[in-house]
């Protein structure tokens, strides 16, 4: 059975196993006390979730993972082949949805909820969120055209993205407009988003917002 270690940006795998309808287990990680966790350490040394293992198949990195889900187990029903039209768009904002947004709001939660009040306004701070507002215009540009970042259907790129801009908003770091948060409306409507947060809510880190540093 695939095991997902973590949830944080775990959930976008679980969401995504959610919707592939495939069997897993969700295997807490607390990364508080993760040093003292060596199951999960023997599993990912570094330290920092989410990672899947799939028999003696081990990964790390949330879109990798997403990658590898839909090239061994999704018959291509959330992703998108070379040769369509909407190949560019769906790679571009699969990994977006990290490089471009949740990784600088993961920068900006620490800077301004976790450092020092004195170091709140850092440089490296305001910078990750100048970043993260430059890569949404291109979703919400995108979303102007079409529902989905895609296209006309739902694809990794938006579970990818989602999370992104839900980790911002549940963290009180950022304020959906029209434009995304009729997007948000659409991708969490899903019965798989649904189950998926039903799996996580177990140990409440993603329900309460925990950025999975």
């Amino acid at each position: 059975m695939l095991t997902v270690y973590g949830e944080g940006r775990g959930f976008r795998v679980v969401w995504l196993l959610e919707e592939l309808g495939l069997a897993y287990r969700l295997r807490p990680v607390d990364l508080l006390a993760a040093e003292k966790d060596l199951d999960f350490l023997a599993i990912n040394p570094a330290g920092f979730i989410p990672a899947l293992q799939d028999g003696e198949m081990i990964m790390v990195e949330s879109i990798a993972i997403l990658e590898y889900l839909l090239a061994r187990h999704g018959s291509g029903s959330l992703a998108v082949a070379p040769d369509d039209p909407a190949f560019a768009s769906y790679l571009q904002f699969l990994h977006l949805g990290e490089a471009g947004l949740a990784g600088p709001m993961n920068a900006v939660i620490v800077g301004r909820q976790l450092a020092p009040a004195a170091e709140r306004d850092a440089r490296v701070t305001c910078w990750a969120r100048e970043t993260f507002e430059s890569r949404l215009g291109l979703v919400i540009r995108r979303l102007a055209d079409c529902p989905y970042l895609a296209g006309d259907r739902f694809t990794a790129a938006d579970i990818s993205v989602s999370y992104a801009l839900l980790l911002g908003l549940r963290t009180g770091n950022y304020v959906p407009g029209p434009t995304e948060r009729d997007y948000l409306a659409r991708t969490t409507a899903r019965p798989a988003y649904a189950r998926a947060m039903e799996s996580c809510q177990a140990t409440k880190a993603w329900a309460a917002g925990s950025p999975g540093l």
